[in-house]
């Protein structure tokens, strides 16, 4: 017999062997037959083990290990929907990503309580500080460009910047690396000026100038380079580079250079565009007084992060940062070369500065995204990701680059602190409430 027509016999009568008891009905197994019957009859030289991994893989494509992740996913939702009840949360939603696609989706509460609007698949969230990761891909992009060096002294940009008083040297010696990696130096607030208890004030400063009028009375906290210090105002003179070098405003840029080729539709910057309103999420604050009574207040849903927008002012539904993260794990059909290579990505996510020391969970920071090096029974992997908390909104993105795994949160409530003892202790007990989780979620993604 022709070899090549014995190993394609030999195929067939493998898959029927595997198959065919798997077949629920009598016309699928009849179909079955067919199908390997005309294939045994090409001489097909194709190895039997290809042929079954490939059964698998089709078969098998939404986790590696079924069982694990379904118990670790299970684990995940209850937790969620505890900390959703007992944090007083109104409204919240994740998901779960493979490869580009969701595999689960779970909404909880109100997207506006007032309105009686339920949280759903349009519901737009705000991401606040995950936006920084956007303005970092820009800067990547330019220096792949040839527009730029990371090794660039920020006030070759921003000139302005050498006002800042510094007793570590010129403030010149700030690089764009420095920056991105939180190691500048800079302070951690934008404005740290605003009184939040007094509402006639803007929720964030409108102008450049406005920073600018500030700059001499700040400082460098510590030599740039030496240690991780997080800083907001950083991303905002990444953005004066990126309008500086492409000759667009930041927003501009980014919508033409990342958002529109990324297939991020129905995300905007700030205020919502008429065609979205009905979908954006109101936001709340919980309250504590004295005696532990809490009261939720609302927010209003449109707000404007001002100069601050580049750090902290992306609105999306989950569904477009599904498309944020499948091009950040290159494994969606997004055209993720226009945006930015592999190698700039993975590059990205090379530890610059240890953030957390602890051996339990320990975490690093890459250029604008946090790396959690966590160590299981057969091996250690890092998990990529970010957070993002403003108004009264919070969020957590975290991928594993391996295998294309991620998930995605958002939150409309936080809580307030700062009046009273008792609403300390219970913003604590909310953050670490926030931060169990996130680190709940890395066990879905191995």
């Amino acid at each position: 017999m022709h070899q090549g027509l014995f190993r394609s016999r030999f195929s067939a009568m493998l898959l029927l062997t595997i198959l065919f008891p798997a077949a629920k009905n009598r016309l699928m197994r009849l179909r079955l037959l067919l199908s390997l019957s005309l294939f045994s009859l090409f001489q097909f030289s194709v190895a039997p083990v290809a042929v079954a991994q490939l059964v698998f893989t089709s078969n098998d494509d939404t986790a590696h290990s079924r069982p694990q992740y379904e118990a670790a996913s299970q684990t995940f939702r209850e937790a969620f929907e505890r900390y959703v009840r007992n944090d007083s949360i109104v409204g919240a939603s994740y998901v779960i990503v493979k490869e580009g696609r969701v595999v689960e989706r779970h909404s909880l509460g109100q997207a506006d309580r007032e309105l009686n609007q339920p949280v759903d698949e349009h519901t737009i969230f705000h991401w606040g500080s995950i936006t920084k990761t956007l303005t970092a891909v820009a800067i990547m992009q330019l220096r792949d460009r040839g527009k730029l060096s990371l090794d660039d002294s920020i006030t070759r940009y921003v000139p302005e910047l050498n006002r800042i008083h510094s007793d570590y040297g010129p403030v010149s010696q700030v690089t764009l690396r420095h920056l991105l990696s939180h190691t500048s130096g800079f302070q951690n607030p934008t404005w740290p000026y605003r009184d939040d208890d007094k509402p006639w004030q803007p929720f964030e400063p409108t102008e450049w100038s406005q920073l600018v009028a500030m700059m001499p009375y700040q400082e460098l906290a510590f030599k740039p380079g030496s240690r991780f210090s997080y800083s907001n105002p950083a991303f905002i003179y990444l953005a004066r580079v990126i309008e500086k070098v492409s000759g667009l405003p930041w927003q501009t840029y980014i919508r033409r250079n990342i958002l529109i080729p990324v297939g991020m539709k129905r995300s905007y910057f700030n205020l919502s565009p008429p065609s979205l309103a009905k979908d954006r999420s109101n936001n709340y604050t919980v309250f504590v007084n004295e005696k532990g009574d809490e009261t939720v207040k609302t927010n209003g849903r449109e707000f404007d992060t001002g100069i601050t927008t580049p750090n902290g002012g992306l609105n999306a539904p989950l569904d477009d940062l599904v498309r944020w993260v499948s091009f950040l794990t290159r494994k969606a059909a997004v055209t993720g070369s226009t945006v930015l290579s592999r190698s700039s990505l993975e590059e990205m996510w090379r530890p610059v500065v240890p953030v957390t020391a602890t051996a339990e969970h320990p975490q690093s920071m890459g250029l604008s995204f946090f790396l959690d090096r966590r160590k299981f029974s057969s091996e250690t992997i890092t998990f990529i990701g970010h957070t993002g908390s403003q108004a009264g909104f919070r969020a957590f993105l975290e991928f594993n680059p391996r295998n294309g795994f991620a998930v995605i949160a958002g939150f409309n409530t936080s809580r307030a602190y700062g009046h009273n003892e008792a609403e300390n202790k219970s913003a604590q007990i909310s953050q670490k409430g926030f931060n169990d989780l996130r680190e709940l979620s890395l066990l879905m993604l191995q």
